[in-house]
């Protein structure tokens, strides 16, 4: 740990995180699930909220992509992504839906001031993000694509919009 100079469990704990919390509703797949922790950990995130039908830690498939991240980072499970979205509005998060939909803002295009706090809902992989939280967030942000596929895998775009959005918030704090 010392010589790839990383944070021991303890000292990520104790560690100031990034405004960035992540909010998986209703995520189906395990790996998925623990692919968000790494990403999480990795970039020093708040907090993830899991919601609905997400599955929670301890669980051997979580276990096998989060690869350790679920003692490091921060989480809690609500039963309504509904519920979690109002209350992170309350604490003065900005929301915002991640999702293919009308009037959203292409990722390429969304400036998020630098002394913000975030957190970014991830949907259902069969039917995305829910209807009633899509309309109770601030904003809905969109992956620009050019394949024939119009969908990326949840972990992928956790990724992506995790290091795209901090890489955003570190150059205007340089």
């Amino acid at each position: 740990m010392e010589e790839l100079q990383r944070d021991s469990v303890e000292d990520f704990k104790n560690k100031q995180k990034n405004p960035l919390v992540l909010v998986l509703d209703n995520v189906r797949s395990l790996h998925n699930v623990g692919s968000t922790f790494r990403t999480a950990d990795a970039f020093a995130v708040e907090k993830i909220y899991l919601c609905g039908i997400t599955g929670t830690p301890p669980n051997k498939e979580i276990h096998k992509t989060a690869l350790g991240a679920t003692e490091s980072v921060e989480w809690v499970h609500v039963e309504s992504t509904l519920e979690a979205v109002t209350a992170l509005k309350a604490e003065g998060y900005s929301v915002w839906a991640v999702e293919q939909a009308q009037d959203s803002t292409m990722l390429t295009n969304f400036s998020p001031a630098k002394d913000g706090k975030y957190a970014f809902v991830f949907g259902n992989e069969v039917f995305g993000v829910e209807e009633e939280v899509i309309a109770a967030a601030d904003g809905v942000l969109e992956i620009p694509q050019f394949g024939t596929k119009h969908s990326l895998n949840i972990s992928v775009t956790v990724g992506v919009v995790v290091w795209d959005v901090l890489s955003k918030l570190l150059i205007k704090q340089a």
